[in-house]
């Protein structure tokens, strides 16, 4: 059996139990570095195996060896493994597997980004919304402009992740730039950084002001829609209760 592990944010306490479940079971534990390293204490009698960043695809072959071995194994994510995770991978490989009877595979949920930085905004998604990634490193920059363009005209409340990096250090303010060709200045917007983890922190401002705000790849960005506003300091995208 091999378990694609969404684990929130990382602290224990934002894991589901089905979460907790999967790793218990687990023999072989496979991720990124930093992930493994944010499960901190509780699964130190396991197995642990990483690759560094860009070596997603070999992570996920690991995964398929250890099981062909007769281990059951969880290949860990943050977030949700199914929301700019690794389960599409994990299924898009194995058909390489076809004689693998260790090698099924079951997709864990865990909170996403949007979901858990919402919570510490306010409400910001309380109404349609969509998620965007501003990395170009799978993605064309053109699509992501296209997406965002699109996002305004539909007027959606928009989650942003991967909003800057030091590759990307202007992605935000370009991001912003095509908001505003639509959008209010005024629109109401936020983020917060290191969500669940050590260093929380979260800003409410306007698009304008989010334009030149310093970010990182550890923030999540949100955009409100036409309707959204500042209640006691929180962010919040109503659904158009009559009260």
């Amino acid at each position: 059996m091999i378990y694609i592990v969404g684990m929130g944010p990382g602290a224990e306490e934002q894991m589901t139990g089905q979460a907790i479940r999967a790793l218990e079971e687990s023999d072989v534990i496979v991720g990124y570095p930093v992930y493994v390293e944010l499960l901190g204490e509780r699964f130190q009698d396991k197995e642990f195996l990483t690759t560094p960043m860009r070596q997603e695809v070999e992570r996920c072959r690991m995964c398929y060896e250890e099981a062909r071995k007769g281990k059951t194994v969880s290949l860990i994510c943050s977030g949700d493994a199914g929301i700019y995770g690794m389960a599409s991978l994990m299924y898009e490989l194995k058909e390489e597997y076809p004689t693998c009877e260790m090698c099924e595979l079951q997709v864990v949920p865990g909170i996403t980004a949007a979901s858990s930085g919402a919570a510490v905004l306010g409400a910001p998604i309380g109404h349609d919304f969509c998620v965007i990634s501003l990395s170009d490193l799978l993605t064309p920059w053109e699509v992501i402009e296209k997406r965002l363009r699109a996002a305004a005209e539909g007027d959606f409340a928009i989650a942003i992740y991967n909003p800057s990096s030091r590759r990307r250090a202007d992605y935000l303010q370009r991001a912003c730039d095509i908001l505003l060709e639509k959008l209010s200045p005024q629109t109401c917007c936020g983020y917060v950084e290191n969500i669940g983890r050590e260093g929380t922190a979260y800003r409410v401002c306007t698009l304008a002001k989010l334009r030149d705000c310093q970010v990182n790849m550890f923030t999540t960005v949100f955009i409100g829609n036409s309707n959204s506003r500042v209640i006691e300091g929180k962010l919040i995208t109503g659904r158009g209760y009559r009260l």
